[in-house]
């Protein structure tokens, strides 16, 4: 026999092995509709995967699994081969069954994914298919609380319902119903070791307790049938389930751990924060010292420049008065020169007996 093809988890359709809340939810439905399912002829409506169509065969006589979908029928088919069960590929808005064919159909999280107008097709084959003492076992997400209230949108519901529509859809075919709500719980379970009826639920914390309120259901199941007989007395008014591994648990564990984990990676990070801050003010207060020492060198700089401006015009006065004086003594040279060779000239020497001669007549009549 061939292995089945994995199948991939989408979110459209549940399948064994994914972990989280969708476990409890999904498998817990089936394990209530076991009670039901026992000794009687089930069709399992969108059974997808099919293991939940294999957990009802286990009590069942007969189990019918049908989908829409041909790729996970034919896994289906590959993984859970039974005597009492049989897979098929089928629309549940038209069911390849003869008329009151089966005691109980199961449908859980099906009526949503159809369009608003062929819901109430599909409600009509399941009366149809139905014995007249049959019942139907249906779960739908309560649209307040699943979709509107968290602000969700799940991509493949096309029609979510709320309570009030969803019994009036039921209404037509299903004249008496037994409604059950359903969401992920967690608290603590106390259970006797003997055989006891009635349950009691209690909510509070440290403070106080009390009896709990009725939560609001995220999921509704409902039980429904033609008329009240039809549908079994004896009915719990509680039911729990847990996974044998815990998974949930483990989960939150885990994370517990892992947010231990990252508390102390954070730390170690803000303590090499903290060495990098004192690092970079060390480098801050090195930067102020230098800008004030480059302050200063400026300020030394421009006195610098000032003396140096002053001295330079010293020194350029200085010049001016050296070219000048230079100047000055050039001329008185140059004069002295021009008598030098005027003297020299023989006019010079003729007139000079002349010029004696008047210096002494001037000295003469002077006295």
């Amino acid at each position: 026999m061939s292995m089945p093809a994995e199948l991939e988890f989408t979110g459209e359709r549940f399948i064994p092995g994914v972990a989280g809340e969708i476990v409890y939810e999904h498998v817990h439905r089936y394990a209530f509709a076991r009670r039901f399912a026992t000794g009687r002829r089930v069709l399992d409506a969108a059974c997808g995967e099919g293991y939940g169509s294999a957990l009802l065969a286990q009590v069942a006589v007969e189990v019918t699994g049908v989908d829409l979908d041909g790729a996970t029928i034919a896994h289906a088919r590959a993984a859970y081969p039974a005597r009492n069960l049989a897979f098929v590929e089928a629309s549940v808005a038209a069911l390849p069954l003869p008329a009151a064919s089966v005691d109980l159909v199961v449908s859980f999280e099906t009526i949503e994914h159809l369009p608003a107008a062929d819901q109430p097709a599909m409600l009509a084959e399941f009366a149809r298919v139905l014995a007249p003492d049959g019942v139907l076992l249906v779960s739908s997400p309560n649209r307040p609380e699943y979709s509107e209230r968290r602000g969700y949108s799940n991509p493949f519901h096309v029609h979510e319902l709320d309570r009030a529509e969803l019994a009036r859809l039921l209404a037509t075919h299903f004249a008496a119903t037994r409604w059950y709500r359903q969401r992920v719980w967690l608290g603590s379970m106390l259970r006797s070791e003997a055989h006891a009826d009635g349950a009691e639920l209690w909510e509070g914390d440290h403070a106080g307790v009390a009896p709990a309120a009725s939560t609001d259901a995220m999921y509704f199941v409902v039980l429904a049938a033609r008329t009240h007989e039809a549908i079994p007395m004896a009915q719990p008014s509680l039911s729990l389930f847990s996974d044998q591994n815990e998974t949930e648990l483990a989960r939150s564990a885990a994370h517990a751990k892992e947010a231990i984990r990252l508390d102390a990676l954070a730390g170690e990070r803000l303590a090499a924060l903290d060495r990098q801050t004192a690092h970079i003010r060390h480098l801050e207060q090195l930067a102020e010292a230098q800008d004030a020492q480059i302050g200063r060198l400026e300020t030394a700089e421009q006195v610098l420049r000032a003396e140096s401006q002053r001295l330079l015009d010293e020194a350029n006065a200085s010049t001016a008065e050296a070219v000048s004086e230079c100047d000055r003594l050039q001329r008185a040279l140059d004069a002295q020169e021009r008598i030098i060779l005027h003297r020299q000239s023989l006019r010079w020497w003729l007139v000079l007996p002349w010029l004696r001669v008047r210096l002494a007549w001037a000295q003469w009549r002077g006295r």
